[in-house]
């Protein structure tokens, strides 16, 4: 029989550090990947875009099939999908460097594999975050969404570096390595996450949707962040192979490089929200006033050094918002909505990797730095609307 478990943070914190290892080891080798086999800047953006598409129609769907038919099945289900589907994104990847097979084929076998492990993956992080405010009091929450955050931190540190080691053994290396973690994290969800009965048989009210008003500040600081992450992470491997004049390997090591300094920010960030008091509102308004200075920073970097400051100062901004913004939507809803909010925070971040790579790659072909100003932008009207937010809708 299945084991029986009491709740524990550590189960969900392998599997974030494992996925997120994952995703920014793809990121680092977006612009490599792409220029070894022929793909352009957009090309690659539409990958990520329509992978973000199929986050955006799922993670809602899978919320709410949380709070119906509890977080473990569904958490099992997205965990085992996303395992799955990133191995064949490596091996189609593995195939495609060896083979270079026609550009229409390796465009289509990219967007596949990335769109059906986005369905998936959408799962997981909005039955997570239900787990945790099903499990933890509210005046515990910014702290426990702070630890994910460190081990995504963790993960964004090994990871890239894992990339820049062994990229002198091919670009498809490190690929195939880290997508083996996925697989382990499964199984540390199958034998530690509890079973629960479903919550959502306590209420006959509608659970809420994107547009819902307590939601309007996570929901946009969501949207906002990922996608300024999202357009972050798609130019960087074309940005250091044509801003620093580097060679597709040598802008794999240097693209790691970059990614492992934001991730040993969000690292240092996150450990200090953990010991803060400050409300959910304020961190999302210091946060992105302070990732819009990084962004800033990024755009007119003429050096790696200088490159990785600019991220590092974003990153930390991220560190501040992205536990925020999970804490602030659970605290606007009650306890048989939680899946539901946790999906649409899911949904808003997976709309954010829709539209930032579309504008970011979009923008790179007219100008390099381009991207980089408009995420200054909207990180900035973002802390504009979290001033203007009333506090009792913040949380203060």
């Amino acid at each position: 029989m299945f084991p029986s478990r009491a709740f524990s943070l550590a189960p969900l914190v392998v599997q974030g550090f494992a996925c997120s290892m994952a995703m920014m080891a793809f990121a680092a080798l977006v612009g490599p990947i792409g220029r070894t086999v022929g793909l352009s800047p957009w090309q690659m953006g539409t990958v990520v875009t329509l992978s973000g598409m199929a986050w955006v129609l799922a993670a809602p769907l899978w919320g709410r099939a949380s709070d119906r038919l509890g977080r473990r099945p569904v958490l099992l289900t997205g965990i085992v999908g996303f395992a799955l589907s990133y191995l064949v994104l490596c091996l189609f990847i593995a195939w495609s460097l060896h083979t270079l097979p026609a550009e229409g084929v390796i465009l289509l076998g990219l967007v596949l594999a990335r769109s059906v492990g986005g369905v998936f993956f959408a799962a997981v992080p909005a039955a997570s975050v239900a787990l945790i405010a099903d499990h933890v009091p509210a005046e515990r929450r910014t702290r426990a969404m702070a630890t994910m955050g460190m081990a995504n931190g963790a993960s964004m540190v090994i990871g890239p570096a894992v990339v820049g080691l062994m990229a002198p053994w091919g670009i498809e290396a490190p690929l195939l390595v880290i997508g083996l973690l996925p697989v382990l994290a499964a199984g540390v969800l199958w034998w530690r996450v509890p079973h629960a009965a479903p919550v959502s048989g306590t209420t006959s009210l509608p659970p809420p949707r994107l547009q819902d008003p307590r939601l309007r500040l996570p929901l946009l600081a969501a949207f906002a962040s990922m996608g300024s992450v999202a357009v972050a992470q798609v130019v960087v491997g074309f940005y250091v192979i044509d801003r620093l004049a580097l060679s597709p390997q040598q802008g794999a090591q240097a693209a790691g490089m970059v990614l492992a300094t934001v991730g040993g920010a969000l690292v240092l960030t996150q450990a200090l929200v953990r010991h803060l008091s400050m409300a959910p509102v304020r961190l999302i308004r210091w946060g992105a006033i302070c990732a819009a200075l990084g962004f800033l920073a990024a755009g007119m970097a003429s050096s790696l050094p200088l490159l990785c400051v600019g991220y590092a100062v974003a990153a930390m901004g991220m560190g501040m918002i992205w536990p925020s913004v999970s804490v602030l939507a659970a605290g606007a809803v009650e306890a048989h909505e939680q899946g539901a909010a946790a999906g649409a925070v899911a949904a808003a971040q997976g709309l954010g990797t829709v539209v930032g790579p579309l504008l970011g790659t979009g923008i790179y072909a007219l100008q390099a730095s381009g991207p980089y100003w408009l995420v200054a932008t909207v990180m900035a009207a973002v802390a504009i609307f979290a001033q203007s937010t009333p506090k009792n809708g913040g949380m203060e």
